[in-house]
């Protein structure tokens, strides 16, 4: 495949062309985030497929409030769209650093971890290369029709303004489901949150109101992820010494570091992913919050960092105004006068309360899986749940759905209750993305590894990766054997 640029498309956001029900998309992407992008980049280099993806948004960006300065990855820049699946694709990092003429830049600066601005610019150029991505493009509805054996998809093209300026549809064998994420804001912070002229949001907005965060006399950050790691350092950097007037409380036990240790991190790999999908849904949902340091861990020099900042405030004498409190949760919160903050806490292990005035509240409390019923209205009773009513997703990232629908919808993160921690994570957006094609051609369009980790993840190492086999999907076996679609 050739690793030259691409042409780019035109700077407005194209309409969708209609399609007709003799002339169907092979699959049609609702969401152009990292994970459909990648399998849109993907779908590419396969000969023949018609595919076209919807997004929303006039444009693709990624976490725009916390592309704080400095901040990376948390993954190797390997983990892009493409390379781990198809690393002579156009779409390559790499090739997007040689289309920018910052190729050898890149070489000696010797960063495996980028920064994350340069993976939003990335992404970015990708989006406006690629054929086949609609944005201003909101989905209305999606239907099965029986009698064509497609799917419907109604979608509205927006303008500037996000007003509706024209009606489509279009007809898809296949749909791709990358709706993504959204903030979580916790309960008993809702009411502020959602109030006029409070200052109580969420880290993903943090940029956005920085200058606002900085003017004011005292800022508690709730939530010891990597977002609040962050913020809490980005803020204690930018606040005068002596008068730092910062809180950081988090419900977890220690301001604990991620797991990054090479063993570790093979739980990230396909054959971890396989291991758990077989696991039974008590057993999944059992060992799902055991994992939280695998991604909700803060990385080991963003750590560092903030104890050397806080050290370095003590050389003249003195300790900085911060406050490092975990095991703390907020019970309750609300507003006294005009400009101040009431948090009511508990302390988990101590059992004791207390109360908290601050003049804003930044929450780095993650993000929750956007529901896909909204979206899937039509097709609620075919669609097959667990126990706890969540979609079951099988091993090949399709909803099971009733055998009479003939096509098959794919979700991405979105499965995280059946695939296990890595759903959302950036190393392996190209390997589902080239599970997804080669079940929706039917064919071996992308060749899979049989092994990805030195763990054997169980005792079946045909299933469960490890031993001479390794570990492949059971439509795997082969490479004339494969899914139906």
């Amino acid at each position: 495949m050739s690793t030259t640029a691409p042409t780019p498309r035109h700077d407005a956001p194209p309409q969708a062309p209609a399609t007709t029900p003799e002339q169907p998309y092979d699959l049609a992407g609702v969401g152009i985030g990292p994970f459909n992008l990648s399998l849109a980049a993907l779908a590419y280099g396969v000969p023949g497929l018609r595919t076209a993806f919807y997004e929303e948004r006039p444009a693709f960006r990624w976490h725009p409030g916390l592309l704080i300065e400095g901040t990376t990855l948390q993954v190797p820049f390997l983990a892009d769209l493409v390379t781990l699946a198809d690393p002579a694709s156009p779409w390559t990092f790499l090739n997007y650093l040689h289309d920018q003429d910052r190729l050898f830049p890149f070489y000696f600066a010797e960063r495996f971890h980028i920064r994350r601005a340069e993976y939003d610019a990335y992404c970015r150029w990708v989006s406006e290369h690629l054929p086949g991505l609609y944005f201003r493009h909101h989905i209305d509805t999606v239907r099965w029709n029986p009698d064509r054996e497609l799917f419907e998809v109604d979608y509205a093209q927006l303008d500037a303004d996000d007003e509706v300026v024209a009606l489509g549809r279009a007809y898809a064998r296949h749909l791709a489901l990358g709706v993504g994420t959204a903030p979580h804001v916790p309960e008993p912070l809702r009411p502020l949150a959602d109030a006029h002229g409070v200052p109580v949001l969420h880290s993903a907005h943090y940029l956005d109101h920085r200058a606002e965060l900085l003017a004011a006399d005292h800022v508690t950050v709730v939530g010891s992820g990597q977002s609040g790691a962050e913020v809490f350092l980005d803020l204690l950097r930018r606040r005068p010494h002596g008068r730092e007037g910062l809180h950081w409380l988090t419900r977890t036990a220690a301001f604990a570091p991620m797991e990054y240790s090479k063993l570790g991190l093979e739980q990230f790999t396909p054959d971890h992913t396989r291991y758990f999908h077989g696991l039974s849904e008590s057993t999944r949902d059992a060992l799902l919050p055991g994992q939280w340091q695998l991604y909700k861990g803060i990385d080991q020099a963003t750590i560092s960092a903030i104890h050397d900042e806080l050290y370095d405030r003590t050389l003249d004498g003195g300790w900085p105004d911060a406050v490092l409190t975990p095991g703390v949760r907020v019970r309750t919160a609300g507003r006294v006068g005009t400009s101040t903050i009431e948090l009511h806490v508990e302390h988990e292990h101590q059992h004791t309360r207390s109360r908290l005035t601050t003049n804003a509240v930044v929450l780095a409390t993650g993000y929750r899986e956007r529901s896909i019923d909204t979206l899937l209205a039509d097709l609620q009773p075919q669609l097959s749940r667990d126990t706890a009513g969540r979609p079951l997703v099988d091993e090949q990232q399709r909803l099971v759905l009733d055998p009479a629908i003939k096509g098959s919808i794919y979700v991405q993160n979105a499965e995280r209750h059946t695939h296990g921690v890595g759903a959302p994570d950036l190393g392996l957006a190209a390997w589902r993305g080239a599970v997804i094609l080669n079940s929706v051609t039917g064919r071996l369009a992308f060749a899979l590894p049989r092994r990805t980790a030195f763990t054997t993840f169980g005792l079946d190492p045909a299933v469960c990766g490890g031993g001479q086999r390794g570990g492949k999907l059971p439509d795997q076996r082969d490479r004339h054997t494969v899914a139906r679609t």
